[in-house]
């Protein structure tokens, strides 16, 4: 599912701020944000914009750039919302009123996305490499995108009571690795491009792991991992060297993934490593406080926060909430609060 970062919502509770006079606290989804006093009651509709949301240069934005003195600037480059620390609570992302969006249309219904209609973008970390784009993504390759829980926390139910389990989330980037099912050559991916065999963390983890040879024996597998290591985000993980935690097997010819453990016997077979799991069990009974709050901890042998947890079922399943595959993510707030992306 594509992921709605700025969509139409309703409050669902508006809470007092302890020790703050002009601020409260609104609850969107399974979002909280901070609002103006007044501005909202319950039953409102507005416009909800999630972190990483990247809102055009208008006016109507300014106050999110603006220096204290009031200064008019150009939105900064790396501008993007985040999580934030107000009067000690928590406030992820932005709520304003549908009446400084007079272009979107009268009929518009809670849960509609506007994203596009109001220009906003998504940022996205920059890795610093010397990679080269080649071309398009793997053709019929599914990309790695999950949804958070708190943009989807109905996805919780679809889950309860089934087996599970939990993987840790590292904090790195996206690399995928496969046959082009058309041209049939061996091609490694960043998110979204393909990427020139040359002097770069993607191709060396290839080489590294000998996954060209291994996937020549299995033209029809896609392999799905998180790159880690020096020069990559902050290598949070303190690795010495450049790795792979892959948390996805696709079959092409299928057009299916493979579930955990049958994902990870092909691994296993082929060398590379999985991600690691947090929590397995037979009976799902977490809710949206309890995810977020397993999804806060250090990398093993660390002081550095992880990133956060992925949650699936131990069978592959179709989530009618996602509208696709059954996997969401809870993010760590320790991590983003410290800085991470």
């Amino acid at each position: 599912m594509k992921r709605k970062l700025a969509s139409i919502q309703t409050v669902l509770a508006i809470e007092a701020i302890a020790n703050a006079d002009a601020i409260e606290l609104a609850r969107i989804q399974g979002w909280q944000c901070v609002v103006k006093k007044g501005e909202f009651a319950v039953g409102d509709v507005g416009v909800f914009f999630e972190i990483d949301a990247v809102p055009p240069d208008e006016m109507r934005f300014h106050f999110l750039w603006r220096p204290k003195d009031g200064t008019p600037i150009a939105r900064p480059a790396s501008f993007r919302l985040r999580t934030l620390r107000l009067r000690g609570v928590l406030s992820q992302g932005l709520l304003l009123p549908l009446r400084q969006f007079p272009e979107l249309p009268a009929a518009l219904l809670p849960g509609d996305d506007v994203t596009e209609s109001l220009r906003i973008g998504k940022w996205e970390p920059q890795i610093p490499m010397n990679d080269e784009v080649d071309g398009t993504f793997l053709p019929g390759v599914p990309k790695t995108d999950e949804m958070r829980v708190q943009s989807l926390p109905e996805v919780i139910a679809e889950l309860t009571g089934r087996p599970y389990v939990i993987t840790v989330k590292c904090d790195g980037t996206s690399a995928t690795y496969g046959i082009n099912r058309h041209t049939g050559a061996f091609t490694v991916c960043g998110r979204n491009w393909s990427l020139k065999r040359g002097n770069n963390a993607y191709w060396h983890a290839a080489e590294k792991y000998q996954i060209e040879t291994s996937l020549a024996r299995h033209p029809e597998m896609i392999v799905q991992a998180e790159l880690v290591g020096p020069g990559i985000q902050k290598n949070r993980l303190g690795l010495q060297g450049i790795q792979l935690a892959a948390f996805n097997v696709y079959d092409q010819k299928n057009d299916r993934y493979l579930a955990h453990d049958e994902a990870g016997e092909f691994l296993r077979s082929i060398g590379v490593p999985m991600v690691d799991v947090l929590e397995r069990g037979e009976c799902f009974a977490h809710d949206q406080a309890s995810l977020l709050s397993l999804a806060e901890g250090f990398y093993d042998g660390t002081q550095n926060e992880r990133e956060g947890i992925v949650i699936r079922p131990q069978t592959e399943s179709i989530s009618q909430v996602l509208g696709g595959r059954l996997s969401f993510k809870a993010i760590s707030n320790r991590f983003l609060l410290k800085g991470g992306d």
